[in-house]
């Protein structure tokens, strides 16, 4: 199967950990969705990264579905749990996750307007959405290792990736001193392999 995605990602980067954590192997397809001659649209008619592309030529996009897919297929070290109430938390984690990066790369988008065009009360609504969504993802951590207590899952990957998109695109952000136990998630998850291959470049 192939994987296409940018490498600033942080969607991209979840489906990626996830093929590695399960040990699935995978093509890599670097692309950029905004570019005039990205092959993107023709695999997602929403335009977006990331989409993974099975061998029969079918293409998967949402990364919430991918990662769903890939852990169905593969047994090892399975990432979303079976039981119906601790399986809604660890989904929810990641819809609040993936809501917060939505937050921060609209705020991304909207700054590169001209300063014309950006719309104040939209940068407004989109910061106050993700100052918010930290806060409770921090909450919801609490003092527990990880969002599970003892064991990494789908919601502290889905953390960490939108924790290291808020470094790569945000570094006035403060979410370190604001919310320590959410720096001890990403420090924790920054040491392991597939953390670290996945670091988003530039």
């Amino acid at each position: 199967m192939k994987l296409v995605t940018s490498l600033t990602s942080p969607y991209g980067r979840k489906v990626r950990i996830v093929l590695l954590e399960k040990k699935i192997p995978f093509q890599l397809q670097v692309e950029n969705p905004w570019a005039p001659d990205s092959v993107v649209p023709t695999l997602n008619p929403l335009g977006k990264v990331p989409v993974l592309v099975l061998e029969d030529g079918v293409s998967v996009f949402d990364s919430r579905v991918i990662v769903e897919y890939l852990d169905h297929i593969s047994p090892v070290g399975h990432l979303i749990p079976s039981e119906p109430k601790i399986r809604m938390m660890v989904r929810g984690v990641e819809a609040l996750a993936d809501g917060i990066t939505d937050a921060a790369v609209a705020v991304y988008l909207e700054r590169k307007r001209t300063p014309e065009q950006q719309s104040a009360d939209w940068l407004v609504l989109q910061e106050r959405t993700l100052y918010r969504g930290l806060e409770a993802l921090a909450e919801a951590l609490g003092e527990k290792a990880f969002y599970l207590g003892n064991s990494m899952t789908l919601a502290d990957i889905a953390c960490v990736c939108m924790l290291g998109y808020l470094d790569l695109r945000f570094p006035e952000i403060d979410w370190r001193t604001a919310h320590p136990n959410l720096a001890r998630l990403a420090d924790t998850l920054a040491t392991r392999g597939s953390f670290m291959e996945t670091v988003p470049v530039v």
